[in-house]
Formats: C-alpha cells, structure tokens, sequence
C-alpha cells in the first residue's frame, strides 16, 4: 500500500484540479447567460470600468514604458553580434504589440483588479452582504459579477492599447537617446514593419485577458471562506488563478493566430 500511496495523493490532485476548473466552467458558462439577460445594472458597470480601466491606467503606463526601453536595449545588444542593429525599431514594435503588450497589461491588471476584486467580494460574502442582495431578490451574479466582467473585457484592450503605444515609445526613447538612432529612420521602420493584424491580434489578447481577471477575481471572492483567513486565500488563488490562466490563454491565442 506504501508504494501505491504516491501515485493516489497524485490522482487525487489530478481529480481535484479537474473539478475546480469544472466549477471554474460552469461560473464562465453563467455569467456569459447572464450577459443578455435583464436586468443591468449601469451604475455597477460604469464603477468597475473606472476602477479597472483609469485607475490601472498608470501601472500598465509605466510597466509598457520600461519595458519598451529595456527591450530596445536587449535587442540591439543582441543584433549586434550579427550586424542586425537596424532591427531594433520593427522588432521592438512587433513585440510590444504582439505579446509584452497584452501579457503584461494583462498580468499587471490581475495583480490589481483581481485580488481587489476577490477582496471585495469575499469581503461581502463573510459579512453576510451577499445574502441579503438574495434576500432583496437581487440576483448576486448579475449585481457583482456581470458589470465587473463586462467593464474588464471592455477596459483591458484599452489599457493593451494605450500600452503598446508607451512601450513603442520607451523604445524610441532608448533607440535615438541612447543608442544613436536617427529619429525620422525609426518612426519609418516602426510603422513599415508594424501590421494591421499585429495590433488587432493584440487587443483580441487583451479582451481575453480582461475577462480571465475579472472572472477569477468574482470566482474566488464567491467561494471565499469564512473569515480573514478565508478572503486572504481567496485573494490569493485569484491572483495566480488569473495569471497561470494569462500565460496558457496567450499561448492558446498566439499559436491560432499565427501558427500558418
């Protein structure tokens, strides 16, 4: 029995994890009902597309920035073992808006709005808020989860946007700053290089994304536990639940828009 001990504390994880993305599904599956059915409620929406779109607006700005900068960096550093410096701008474009871009506004946004989020709600189901919304004849999914799915869907493809920009940027400020780029030559590379599909492709990413955070941040705050303890874990599994979910989501994404 010693020796098969191993190999069922491993099944059991297996079975485990299948039945929380299972539970994970079946959330994705309801709120998505949920999205065409009334009632709306407005008001919640426009609160959750300001806390998430504005408010993350300066931590996916300066993430893009420096990233934008060090990736010029890293790319010239490395063509120039090859006399492939001139690549800097193109490489530099295509990579921000492509994958860096929304990966990151994407990881950046669940370390913000997917714990707050999970916080909050977890934070109302141990006080017993979310029961009374039952008791109103209000249905909690529709209140708490639909307006905040549906602004971080809307929102995030915004901030990927708004991002890839200032990282395009951050690397136009290293390219000519720092390594000597000519000014006019680097916007002309940039915008050759750069595609139609590069971008849009992009905000597909970021969409997703955006709906990953939010629905990872009202999963984990709806199943929270009770107390301190059990809204700090809900946070918690929010937060790598969204992210681990990024990362295979933007590998799913990358090999069906560009794998021909």
């Amino acid at each position: 029995m010693s020796l098969l001990a191993p190999i069922a504390a491993l099944g059991r994880l297996v079975l485990g994890s299948l039945a929380v993305l299972g539970r994970m599904a079946i959330f994705a599956g309801e709120t998505l009902s949920h999205l065409v059915r009334p009632p709306f409620y407005p008001k919640e929406f426009l609160s959750a597309l300001m806390q998430i779109g504005w408010f993350s607006l300066p931590v996916v700005g300066l993430t893009a920035l420096f990233t934008g900068g060090a990736l010029a960096l890293q790319i010239y550093a490395g063509g120039a073992r090859f006399s492939a410096e001139a690549v800097v701008p193109s490489i530099v474009a295509i990579g921000m808006v492509r994958e860096l871009g929304p990966v990151l506004g994407g990881l950046m946004v669940a370390a913000r709005v997917a714990s707050s989020i999970a916080a909050e709600i977890g934070t109302m189901k141990v006080t017993e808020q979310i029961d009374a919304l039952t008791t109103l004849s209000t249905n909690p999914m529709k209140y708490l989860t639909v307006p905040r799915v549906l602004a971080a869907t809307l929102a995030v493809p915004v901030l990927v946007a708004v991002g890839d920009s200032i990282g395009i940027f951050g690397g136009y400020l290293v390219g000519v700053n720092r390594l000597g780029f000519n000014p006019a030559t680097y916007l002309k590379n940039t915008r050759e290089f750069l595609e139609a599909w590069d971008i849009v492709s992009g905000l597909w990413k970021g969409a997703a994304f955006g709906f990953i955070v939010a629905l990872m941040g009202c999963y984990y705050g709806m199943n929270s536990g009770r107390g301190a303890q059990g809204v700090g874990r809900a946070t918690k599994a929010a937060v790598v639940a969204a992210s681990v979910l990024i990362l295979a989501t933007n590998y799913i994404l990358t090999e069906v828009f560009f794998s021909a």
